[in-house]
């Protein structure tokens, strides 16, 4: 299945896209997608729905975050060997986390904000991992009991926050509008190879990121068990698991966006995203 959220902000519907493309409303069936419905059971109650009888809403309308009000939104960095390469790191020896706040996740073409002061902004196409049962100390042949689906993410980072402020990266991947997630929660059975999917960003119809998961440093098997040895998942959880190469801090010179840029992320079977940055 398709999930999405459609209407404006705060007032979107939860929806499925249905086999010709067409959006359904399944609001009379679930509340919201958020993480009382983000699990197993209610995706199973809902594929055996005759979605074709559901209302149909209009492909006009704003698209919002496909999960709202996760517990927690998860980053892995520098997992990507060819992106690691780009910035002069290693290439780490296990997983490296961190986390985005909440509250800068957003549909996937809202705008981004620029605020004042902000000298290094920076787009990432990410593969996102969605949870959908509690997620414990698991092993790695455990973990796609527990993935639900996956989503496109472009995890937006202020890189002078990030690498060059004290403290930790947080600060730099977690500002209101930096994590434009959707517009589908893919549930995991409409992907054939989650280790093969091509990936891409443009910026101003400029080709920027071009990769594929497969060049993973550590594949979503193995990031799912290593995290849920440090922290509990819940169902609705996101967990976006790192970069192809491409960034514009790995340019030479670098580049960065400015307002009234314009970004296109795509990965392959989980959608496209367009987001605006503007000025604040």
């Amino acid at each position: 299945m398709k999930l999405l959220r459609v209407g404006t902000k705060g007032n979107e519907k939860p929806a499925v896209l249905d086999k010709d493309g067409k959006i359904r409303d399944i609001s009379s069936h679930i509340s919201d997608l958020n993480p009382e419905n983000v699990n197993f059971e209610t995706i199973t109650k809902l594929q055996s729905e005759d979605l074709f009888s559901l209302p149909e809403l209009s492909s006009s309308e704003r698209v919002g975050s496909c999960v709202t009000k996760p517990g927690k939104f998860v980053a892995i960095g520098l997992n990507y060997s060819d992106h690691a390469a780009e910035t002069g790191a290693e290439v780490p020896s296990e997983p490296i986390m961190f986390m985005k706040a909440t509250s800068c996740i957003t549909g996937p073409n809202d705008d981004v904000e620029i605020v004042s002061g902000s000298k290094k902004l920076d787009w990432e196409v990410e593969l996102g991992i969605v949870i959908g049962k509690e997620t414990k100390h698991i092993s790695e042949d455990k973990a796609q009991d527990h993935i639900l689906g996956y989503c496109l993410v472009n995890d937006v980072s202020e890189r002078e926050w990030q690498i060059e402020k004290m403290g930790q990266w947080v600060k730099g991947k977690s500002h209101d509008t930096y994590g434009p997630i959707g517009p589908y929660l893919v549930t995991k059975d409409e992907i054939s190879d989650i280790n093969n999917l091509k990936m891409s960003l443009d910026v101003n119809g400029n080709r920027m990121q071009t990769g594929n998961t497969s060049t993973m440093i550590f594949n979503v098997n193995v990031i799912v068990s290593y995290v849920s040895k440090f922290m509990s998942l819940q169902p609705g959880d996101i967990i976006t698991t790192g970069t192809p190469p491409g960034v514009g801090m790995g340019m030479k010179p670098q580049q960065f966006l400015k307002a009234g840029d314009v970004m296109k992320l795509s990965i392959e079977n989980l959608g496209e995203q367009n987001s605006k940055v503007v000025a604040i």
